[in-house]
């Protein structure tokens, strides 16, 4: 691994000086460099995350589901953790409703909404949440509510951008306001 060697040189007055050099050998080194990587790379790629799974739709299939209107949530995501939301399709705008993400806020719409769609329907799955997060959201307003839904166990919610109608019953609310 390591060598010393000594080696006997003279100066100009005939004086005998010892020098001492090392030689340090690294290899053991290297072996054990590469042990760790190949075991920190078999561990990292070996566990996967659990996070949070999205199922992504194939958008060029047409879904022949039919949501009922009566089934349907529809979650508005806005600025300074608000939210806003409505039952059924956007028509009109005096059923928005604005609430928190406190577990008295949210947390308990949804549950009254599964608990009404499973009188109406007798299955509390066929609830359907959609999740629609303005620009001034947050990416914390989006994992959220992506929480509330795993809590409350929503089996069906989708993720979708706002549409025209959205951004002008929200413009048309917050002149109400």
């Amino acid at each position: 691994m390591a060598e010393i060697d000594n080696k006997n040189q003279h100066n100009n007055k005939g004086r005998r000086l010892l020098k001492k050099t090392t030689k340090v050998d690294l290899t053991p080194m290297v072996d054990l460099g590469f042990l760790l990587i190949t075991f920190f790379v078999f561990t990292t790629t070996m566990s996967m995350p659990t996070a949070m799974h999205i199922n992504i739709p194939y958008d060029k299939a047409v879904s022949p589901n039919n949501i009922r209107e009566s089934c349907v949530l529809t979650v508005l995501l806005k600025k300074n953790n608000a939210i806003q939301y409505y039952e059924g399709f956007p028509t009109v705008n005096e059923n928005i409703h604005e609430t928190s993400f406190a577990a008295s806020g949210i947390r308990k719409i949804i549950m009254a909404k599964k608990a009404s769609v499973k009188k109406l329907t007798g299955d509390a799955n066929n609830f359907v949440l959609i999740i629609k997060a303005t620009d001034q959201s947050s990416f914390q307003n989006f994992v959220d509510i992506i929480d509330e839904t795993t809590i409350s166990c929503v089996k069906h919610y989708y993720i979708s951008e706002l549409d025209a109608q959205d951004k002008t019953l929200l413009a048309e609310n917050q002149v109400r306001e």
